[in-house]
């Protein structure tokens, strides 16, 4: 269900790659959250260092809420990005996990296809 690859780039670093990776592969951003900066802003001390990309490639997008739009509560696509031990770790969630819980069966090739885009894009952000 979890999808989790490590690198030995600093979780910046690892951003800025990802943000390249996702553009070349025809996603975008849609958001990135902060979450330590996010809950120092509610009050809340959290000293680990996790940015929450919300990536979306929209023909894909489109194809799956034509056919139900229940899926939108799923979408957009995150990918998170934070240390654990001496790594980074990026991580997502399977889309076609994620989509199996709709039961809609034959949205299980554009939830592949997403997934392994996103896999590209984790790989790519992992590497270069």
């Amino acid at each position: 269900m979890l999808i989790k690859l490590s690198t030995d780039k600093t979780v910046s670093e690892t951003a800025a790659a990802l943000q390249d990776a996702v553009q070349a592969n025809a996603f975008g951003v849609m958001h990135v959250h902060n979450l330590q900066e996010t809950m120092r802003k509610k009050g809340v001390e959290f000293p680990r260092e996790c940015l929450i990309f919300e990536v979306c490639q929209p023909q894909q997008a489109k194809k799956v809420l034509d056919e139900n739009m229940g899926v939108s509560t799923a979408l957009p696509c995150r990918i998170s990005i934070y240390k654990e031990g001496t790594k980074t770790i990026l991580a997502t969630l399977k889309p076609t996990t994620l989509l199996a819980m709709f039961n809609a069966p034959q949205l299980k090739g554009v939830a592949q296809e997403v997934e392994d885009t996103i896999v590209k894009i984790m790989k790519e952000a992992a590497s270069g």
